[in-house]
Parts: structure tokens; sequence; C-alpha cells
């Protein structure tokens, strides 16, 4: 914490919200009101229109409010905790397309696949660097765009994938899946039988720009498997996945 009283006695004054380049929205989720004043005050520097909430309840109400890009939220809080928070969030349909990366001191395997389980995007760990924070933020900001931009409707396996929408049709049911979830399948539909190695899988869904563990691609292919079918979903020992009809 000693960093962030470093800067907050420097730029003391509470969280402005501020348009210079672009309507992109931020949500800060956080029970600790200095680290809400110091992110919220170096994002906002950067033209993001910046929300806050001091816990998952606020944050889920938030949301719906806003409809941020962005949500940037605590893992451990009072009332209810960022995963919790996360699932909720991913099972409302205007909030599909919200990148969430959750903020927190603990660096283990563990508390990341479970982020990831439980619906997120990306991770970002304590104590924080303002700078590296705002490269990140821009990181993940900047590769949603690009893969927004390259929007269309695939049909395969009897399985519609609407990019415009992130929405996917099978068997005449939508089936909801989380952004990096989506980015993912889309991926490997987009080539039937094509061997997708590891390294362009990250590259391509995360962005060379975005450090995520080494059982992220895992986890996420578990939980496609789950939602799409284990049958579509072949890996490659070694080598890493593709998509079979």
């Amino acid at each position: 914490m000693v960093l962030f009283y470093i800067y907050l006695r420097k730029y003391k004054r509470t969280t402005v919200i501020t348009m210079k380049k672009r309507n992109t929205k931020i949500l800060l989720v956080d029970d600790e009101p200095d680290i809400l004043e110091i992110v919220g005050y170096n994002l906002s520097q950067e033209g993001y229109q910046i929300f806050t909430a001091s816990n998952g309840k606020e944050a889920i109400l938030k949301a719906k409010k806003e409809i941020p890009d962005l949500i940037i939220m605590d893992v451990m809080m009072p009332e209810m905790d960022g995963m919790e928070a996360c699932e909720a969030i991913r099972k409302i349909p205007e909030l599909n397309h919200v990148i969430i990366t959750f903020l927190t001191a603990r660096n283990e395997d563990y508390s990341q696949v479970a982020g990831f389980d439980a619906g997120a995007d990306d991770y970002i760990t304590k104590p924080l660097k303002p700078k590296l924070l705002v490269s990140k933020v821009k990181a993940l900001l900047r590769r949603s765009k690009e893969q927004e931009e390259n929007s269309e409707t695939l049909n395969v396996g009897g399985i519609e994938i609407n990019r415009e929408e992130y929405k996917i049709i099978k068997d005449n049911v939508v089936i909801a899946l989380p952004r990096k979830e989506f980015e993912l399948f889309y991926l490997l539909a987009s080539k039937p039988g094509k061997v997708f190695q590891r390294d362009e899988i990250l590259d391509k869904v995360w962005g060379s720009e975005v450090i995520v563990g080494g059982r992220t691609i895992d986890v996420h292919i578990r939980k496609l498997r789950e939602k799409i079918g284990d049958d579509f979903f072949k890996t490659i020992k070694g080598v890493g996945y593709k998509f079979e009809i």
C-alpha cells in the first residue's frame, strides 16, 4: 500500500469522470477506497469514463445501469465477492460483451483457474503499478476492439456462431458464453480440423501483450466441452487443440 499512499498524496482528489478520447466505460470494484481512487484517477487521465462499486452486489447493479466495456474487480470483498459477482454478471445477456478482469493479491494457479471458471477474461495482481495497469487495460480494450471489427457469422457442424451478437445457437438453443470462451470457440470453429498450437491460441484470443497463466486455455476448453459438447474438441498432446465436426 506504500505505493498507493505516495500517489494519493501527490494526486489527492475524488475520482473524476472525464471524457478525453473515447466513450469507453470502466467499472472499478473494490472495497478499498484508496485503490478505487488511485486506479480511477490514472484511468480517467487516459480518457476513460470511470464508475465505481465497493462490493459484488453493488457491482451487478452498476453494471446493469451503465453497461461498461470493462470491469476491473477485486476478488475478496464483503457482502458478495468477485467470483460470485462475475458469475452473476455472465448470466445477464446485455453484459455478454463486457470484459471482466480480476484485481487480486493472490497469484496462485488455483485462484486464476477459479476466476476463469467464474467467467473472467484475465487477472491483474496487486501490488499495482499505475503505468503497468494502464498498459494492461489498453491491451485488453484494443484486443477486444480488433475482435469486434472482424465480426461475422459462422455456421459449422449445425452450430450458428454470431460474433456480432456474441451468440451461439445449437439445436435451436441459445448458449451464452463469456467473451474469452466465445473467442476461443470462434477461432477453433473457423477452421474445422486445423490444429491450433497453444501459442497461436494465446496470441489470437488473448493477445501477445496480455499475460495469462499456463492453464488458461485448458480451463476454457473444459468449459466449452461442458457447454457445447465434448466430441467437438480434440486435444493434440504437446501441440494444442482442434475443432472437429
